[in-house]
């Protein structure tokens, strides 16, 4: 479905990211794993068009999309929900939902997605009318998921989920990125959090320094030596 094949990227002359290589099947849940400052977001953004590779190539369900502008790559089936949920703070909740149905495959059809999304996100329906600043953070995080899925994806990229919430809002996030998957949707991670990532995951890469360095199930990698001693502490 998604392919990253040899690919360099970074800002400037700085080089984030060497050699990468990745695939996602449909239906998967794949997780990017790695400390901060490893490179994940930059890949995240490369692979949405917000970061043009410098060498390599990507490829969405078998069509090069390595020069499309960010807002093609969303009419394709690509949606990115950013680190730190970037809502629009003074619009209602309603407001921010509809603003993830603006590209054209997802216009027509935002009314009925707007049902689905929340019957799978009820308190939403209880928030419609509030601003999105007056939301909890995990209130905020499920709106900018629920965002993402108004774009009726094909695949859904987190960027670093967890970030900034308690530890029992951590794990209800990472329940709803679980009924996000039973919908059908592909599902493609970026996290720090490598233990409940790894627990949500179908398969796993390791990043680190922009380079990836471990590749495997996600099972596999939670019994991974390396990864056990340089992200879980043990």
């Amino acid at each position: 479905m998604l392919e990253v094949k040899n690919v360099d990227a970074g800002y400037g002359s700085t080089v984030i990211l060497q050699d990468i290589s990745l695939h996602v099947e449909p239906g998967e849940v794949v997780t990017i794993v790695g400390a901060n400052g490893a490179g994940k977001t930059t890949l995240l953004r490369t692979i949405s068009g917000l970061v043009k590779p410098r060498t390599g190539a990507i490829t969405f369900e078998g069509k090069d999309i390595t020069k499309l502008e960010a807002h093609d790559t969303v009419d394709r089936g690509i949606t990115l929900i950013p680190e730190g949920r970037q809502l629009f703070p003074d619009m209602t909740v309603r407001d921010n939902l509809l603003m993830g149905a603006y590209c054209r495959h997802a216009r027509d059809y935002q009314d009925d997605t707007l049902h689905e999304v929340l019957e799978l996100f009820p308190r939403l329906r209880e928030r419609l009318d509030q601003h999105a600043s007056s939301l909890s953070g995990g209130e905020q995080q499920m709106v900018a998921i629920a965002r993402g899925m108004m774009a009726r994806p094909k695949i859904l990229m987190f960027d670093e989920p967890s970030l900034g919430l308690a530890p029992i809002i951590v794990s209800q996030v990472f329940e709803v990125i679980a009924q996000v998957a039973a919908t059908g949707t592909t599902v493609l991670i970026v996290e720090q959090n490598v233990f409940h990532t790894l627990k949500a995951a179908d398969r796993g890469y390791v990043l680190e320094n922009g380079r990836m360095v471990l590749s495997d199930d996600a099972d596999a990698l939670l019994q991974n030596d390396h990864v056990r001693q340089a992200y879980l502490g043990i």
